[in-house]
């Protein structure tokens, strides 16, 4: 099917706001806020409808903010872009939070709550109660004040520039450097990479330090102990507890890591078998092709990238392809890596027309493929669930949204040839992948632990971070990799991961999705169909269900404890000596 063929989604009508409705102050948006608040309600019909035309409202003023957020994430160094999101969430949002408070407080009393029996009402209206319960009106200048320096972040990251043979790259550009198979190479551009972020340290540790200590005041404004338990209730987490987290940091280490040292040794051994001088493994050995191999490039263009994902997707479903499509004919994605954008990646929910827009920094590596087809997976969950009748319905937990989009990076493995010409590269591709996921648990175990103590001990001092960051990190790291001369830079890797700043106690998300992923996986694996059916069938339920159901009707268990990961781990090792023994 050609683009041109193609039928794009148009936004629904808007018969409570308006066609023509434009926010251009509070004063637009307050009159419809008034209706719903003050609006008699008589029976269950008229509450469906005010829930209707409520999410109609709070679509629209979720899209406006994720242009935004979007113009801005592309364009850091446009102070006009930065301005038009600050005024959103200086002007609008606080509004929000106020009035939110109040629906929420207007729907849990009607006498008519109980009569909305269709699917997912449930789910909303716990999700209600929730938020009344920890609404606090002097926290709503804090949260403002948190959006604003957590946009900071950005900035400070996406300025970050490095010189390499006289020409200016991003972080993620000299990264590719890393898997040199010149070891000079990579050294120094390791090197280079970390004398940047280091520059910043300090700027990062004092925006860290602002963001805990207001963090701290909005939890105990809201009566809890601490900013850890708040944001479990602010994230609404039903189905698990801090010290179920706590057990997936027990479990991954002690299922996971293990494996760590032993890919850490094998790498160290075959590296000093092409090179005898090579005495320790060196962070800036980490990523280097074993055989001495340069590093893969899937794709040289950001469109080259697009096209072969959309082919990829065609071979599990052509409609899923069609979803590409789609984005890519509205314009709906922002692949390059450039100056002066922000760092990372993401899928954005447009909630009124129902089509996200993509955002990532691609320079030409495996990783690049990678996190194309993560966020197109979080595209497809978009387009599944972009007509169901509520805002609440269409914006599942984050265990379930990243399920979508880990799942899909294992399920379109097997169609990487579309990338890699060379039976050789494909399965360098699929092994390096495959040994990511080996890092990736035990990384998301490191950052989530050390969130836990970050905000168990708010008051702790920049020196107690830095001890108990390196303790919690040997906990998950191999012990072969040698940093001995690189000390400071170790104490800061944290400063990497934007998710401390942005998005606090977000990450857990990806080590719970990465197990469900691996489940998916093995179900498509034993049945193609039947697997992948599951994924969708998940999908489909947006957040209509609880948490278990969800992962239920992918048909994989959702469970932490280390049998259940030492049986997935167990399947992932098997598929990698499969792949190193084939020819």
């Amino acid at each position: 099917m050609e683009a041109t063929t193609l039928i794009l989604p148009a936004r629904p009508a808007r018969p409570f706001i308006g066609e023509t409705f434009t926010l251009n102050a509070w004063a637009d948006v307050q009159p419809l806020f008034d209706d719903l608040l003050q609006r008699p309600i008589g029976n269950a019909a008229e509450l469906r409808q005010w829930f209707l035309d409520r999410s109609e409202l709070e679509s629209y003023l979720s899209e406006n903010f994720a242009w935004r957020y979007i113009r801005m994430t592309c364009d850091t160094a446009s102070e006009t872009l930065v301005n038009d999101l600050n005024f959103f969430i200086s002007e609008i949002q606080p509004q929000l939070s106020s009035y939110g408070n109040e629906l929420d407080k207007k729907a849990l009393a009607s006498p008519y709550l109980d009569q909305l029996t269709e699917a997912g009402f449930d789910i909303a209206i716990r999700g209600l109660k929730l938020s009344t319960g920890i609404f606090r009106e002097e926290n709503i200048p804090l949260q403002t004040d948190l959006q604003t320096e957590e946009r900071k972040y950005g900035a400070i990251a996406g300025a970050m520039t490095v010189i390499i043979n006289d020409t200016e790259m991003t972080l993620q550009q000299a990264s590719d450097r890393l898997q040199s198979a010149d070891r000079a190479v990579r050294e120094e551009a390791w090197k280079k990479i970390w004398e940047r972020r280091y520059q910043d340290h300090e700027a990062l540790d004092e925006l860290f330090n602002t963001l805990i200590r207001l963090r701290h005041q909005v939890a105990t404004n809201a009566d809890f102990q601490s900013f850890r338990d708040y944001s479990f209730a602010a994230l609404g987490r039903f189905d698990y507890t801090p010290e179920d987290c706590v057990n997936f940091h027990e479990s991954v280490a002690g299922a996971v890591v293990p494996m760590l040292n032993v890919l850490a040794e094998e790498r160290k051994a075959r590296l000093q078998s092409g090179d005898p001088a090579i005495e320790t493994l060196r962070p800036w050995d980490t990523k280097a092709d074993l055989d001495g191999l340069p590093a893969l490039k899937p794709f040289s263009t950001a469109e080259e990238l697009l096209d072969k994902t959309i082919t990829c997707f065609d071979r599990l479903d052509k409609q899923l392809g069609d979803y590409l499509r789609i984005m890519k004919a509205m314009q709906h994605l922002d692949l390059d890596s450039r100056k002066g954008k922000a760092p990372g990646g993401y899928n954005y929910p447009l909630e009124e027309i129902g089509v996200p827009f993509i955002f990532m920094n691609a320079t030409s590596s495996l990783r690049d493929l990678v996190t194309m087809v993560h966020e197109g997976g979080h595209a497809v969950h978009s387009f599944l669930t972009r007509e169901l009748p509520l805002k609440a319905f269409r914006n599942p937990p984050m265990e379930a949204a990243e399920l979508a989009s880990m799942s899909m990076e294992l399920l379109t493995m097997d169609h990487w040839d579309v990338f890699f010409d060379n039976p050789d590269d494909l399965k360098r591709a699929k092994l390096q992948h495959l040994e990511s996921i080996i890092e990736t648990l035990p990384w998301v175990a490191t950052i989530d632990k050390f969130q836990h103590w970050v905000y168990e001990h708010p008051t702790h001092t920049e020196a107690e971070r830095r001890a108990n960051w390196i303790r919690i990190y040997e906990q998950f790291a191999d012990d072969v990799v040698d940093w001995s001369g690189f000390e400071q830079y170790k104490e800061y890797i944290w400063q990497r991961q934007l998710h401390l700043y942005e998005v606090p106690f977000y990450y857990i998300e990806y080590g719970i999705a990465q197990l469900g992923a691996i489940g998916v996986w093995r179900n498509y694996r034993q049945d193609p169909k039947t697997g992948l059916q599951g994924y969708l069938n998940a999908l489909q339920v947006g957040y209509r269900a609880p948490l278990k159901a969800i992962y239920a009707a992918a048909n994989v268990p959702f469970d932490f404890s280390k049998e259940h990961i030492s049986t997935l781990m167990a399947f992932v090792w098997t598929e990698i000596q499969t792949l190193k023994a084939s020819n």
